[in-house]
């Protein structure tokens, strides 16, 4: 059997004492591999700033109506459709057993990555607005208030991945563990910052910047009601899933609240 295949079977799963050590040419593959996927997510989330809040980039959320009403709500629910399903079986950990039968594990949250930015392009290409403004804040300061909590929102979502590990939720962490010749480690179970104040704070900030737009529109109505949806499902999957992985994460969900804060911090869990 070749390096190169033992290396993949190591990948899929084989320890360490199976197959020897990974060639250069795939811990530096796997490497350039995460950049990829790492450029990928900035483009979109980027991209995603200028689309939900109607400025820079060439397709908006928000525009004249773009056809029928009814076409327009079918092919935009749909759009939002396919990133959801993407977005949460791709996360499963019984997706993930199986998946990584395929795809090395060293680059499978790469691949998710990838996956979750690919996704969004029909969304952004596709999108079609509808129209009928529901309220529009002209008031200078106020506006200028609006847009500062539209950009807390995207500003909560980041720095609520910097609080875990920006690096490891993005697959970079992964890669380059796996450069270095060293295994995988899990991180430990914390709740710095926002988390200890909700339990999702990602989700806080997606939806402050869904929801706190100057101008909404009917389109922006739609997507901020179904990706809203979306999410509070989503946290469901999510939370069975900690709750298995995770020892103290049981504990943490009867003391936090999920999504609106308590004005109080109560006790910081950790896995210690």
């Amino acid at each position: 059997m070749s390096r190169a295949t033992t290396t993949i079977l190591n990948c899929m799963g084989l320890s360490e004492r199976e197959a020897p050590p990974a060639s250069l040419a795939a811990r530096v593959g796997a490497l350039a591999y995460g950049l990829v996927a790492y450029l990928i997510f900035l483009a979109a989330f980027a991209y995603a700033v200028g689309f939900v809040g109607g400025f820079i980039t060439p397709t908006r959320l928000d525009g004249p109506a773009a056809g029928p009403l009814g076409a327009a709500v079918a092919i935009n629910v749909a759009l939002l459709t396919l990133f959801a399903v993407q977005h949460s079986v791709m996360a499963r950990p019984w997706f993930k057993r199986r998946w990584t039968r395929i795809v090395p594990t060293p680059i499978e949250r790469s691949t998710y990555v990838i996956a979750s930015g690919l996704v969004m392009l029909p969304l952004f290409l596709w999108w079609r607005p509808m129209g009928s403004v529901l309220w529009d804040v002209q008031q200078p300061v106020a506006r200028a208030a609006v847009w500062a909590l539209f950009a807390s929102g995207w500003l909560i979502v980041f720095v609520s991945t910097l609080l875990l590990n920006h690096f490891d939720l993005f697959g970079l962490r992964q890669v380059w563990l796996f450069f270095r010749g060293r295994p995988y480690t899990r991180l430990p179970f914390k709740t710095p910052g926002f988390y200890g104040h909700v339990r999702h704070p990602l989700y806080v900030g997606w939806m402050t910047a869904f929801w706190i737009t100057p101008t909404m529109t009917l389109a922006h109505l739609l997507f901020a009601v179904v990706t809203t949806a979306y999410m509070l499902v989503a946290i469901g999957w999510e939370e069975r899933d900690l709750i298995e992985a995770l020892p103290g994460y049981a504990a943490h969900r009867q003391r936090v609240p999920m999504l609106v804060p308590r004005l109080t911090r109560r006790s910081v869990i950790d896995d210690r």
